[in-house]
């Protein structure tokens, strides 16, 4: 066995990788930086906008994984998205340069011993799953040499005058009661539908369209689409938590539609380091539940087929 892969199939503790995620995340909303907004098209990242992907599988990151991506492309000045690991690398002709440092992410899933198993059996129970945390090293493809040309190359993004129609298609095709008026944008859980002001009211078009896919993200809450608990009320950590969700998958999906990610409401900044300081594993759920929202939203997009296919497993709660 590899030393590389020795490294990826290593389990230091879950603990750990909570505590290190959580921590960073908090430095950087500390110091005024939304890890789930990069700053995509400016000198500080040389990579285009877009998701993550594997250049082996070309499917994409999900969870808590994308956010760990894009920090890396932005830290280290990546000039793509595209990721191997050490033994696709091979795979594809190349190899991973000697003295390159990977990038950790991690599988995240649920498991029923056998012991479990038969014990609900006899006691005619429901068995209970245990959750696993495994790692991975990845890198990125600027870290290879001799891998083919295409391996890297990304789809051209989308020029604005062909998102916004994207996004009102979307829209349409969700069915969820979008109002356009007054002059606040919100989701309202108890009559399920969302206001959004006029475009006029917004400096430009697109923050109407980033706001309709925040409030989007709320309502596809509503127990008649993914049914999250959206009963907590404005400045409980139970809100907060939700609130970290729509920002996040906000972001997903405008990264997966050519549109920059910006922070809606960063008066929250406060109490999202509330809800980070007392869990360190909610962040890895609020991703987790981020991307199942992104991929809901996206569903009804008319032209998902052509999209890559996402990562098979999210980092769901454990």
């Amino acid at each position: 066995m590899s030393r590389h892969n020795q490294v990826s199939q290593s389990s230091p503790s879950r603990t750990n990788f909570y505590d290190e995620i959580t921590n960073r995340l908090i430095a950087e909303l500390e110091a005024g930086c939304v890890p789930w907004v990069q700053p995509w098209g400016t000198a500080a990242a040389k990579a285009p906008l877009a998701m993550p992907y594997n250049a082996a599988t070309h499917r994409r990151y999900s969870g808590i994984n994308i956010l760990i991506l894009w920090s890396a492309v932005v830290e280290r000045g990546f000039s793509g998205q595209s990721w191997l690991t050490f033994r696709q690398a091979l795979s594809l002709g190349g190899h991973v340069r000697k003295g390159e440092r990977g990038t950790t992410v991690v599988y995240a899933d649920r498991f029923v011993p056998e012991e479990e198993r038969k014990r609900a059996i006899e006691a005619a129970d429901e068995a209970q799953a245990i959750p696993f945390l495994k790692r991975f090293t990845v890198f990125n493809t600027d870290q290879c040499d001799g891998l083919p040309a295409e391996v890297s190359t990304m789809a051209p993004l989308a020029l604005l005058h062909m998102i916004e129609p994207q996004v009102e298609a979307l829209i349409s095709a969700s069915g969820i009661d979008l109002r356009i008026g007054g002059n606040r944008a919100f989701y309202c859980p108890s009559e399920d539908y969302v206001q959004v002001p006029f475009p006029a009211a917004y400096f430009e078009p697109i923050n109407w369209h980033r706001t309709a896919l925040h409030e989007l993200a709320h309502a596809s809450g509503h127990f008649s689409r993914l049914n999250r608990d959206l009963s907590g009320s404005y400045g409980t950590k139970k809100y907060a938590f939700e609130e970290i969700i729509a920002e996040i998958s906000g972001a997903f999906c405008c990264a997966s539609l050519g549109i920059v990610p910006t922070v809606r409401h960063a008066d929250y900044i406060g109490s999202w380091l509330e809800v980070l300081r007392e869990d360190n594993r909610a962040i890895v759920r609020a991703a987790s539940q981020a991307s199942k929202v992104a991929d809901y939203l996206l569903a009804f997009l008319p032209d998902l087929a052509s999209s890559p296919a996402e990562e098979p497993a999210h980092c769901e709660a454990v």
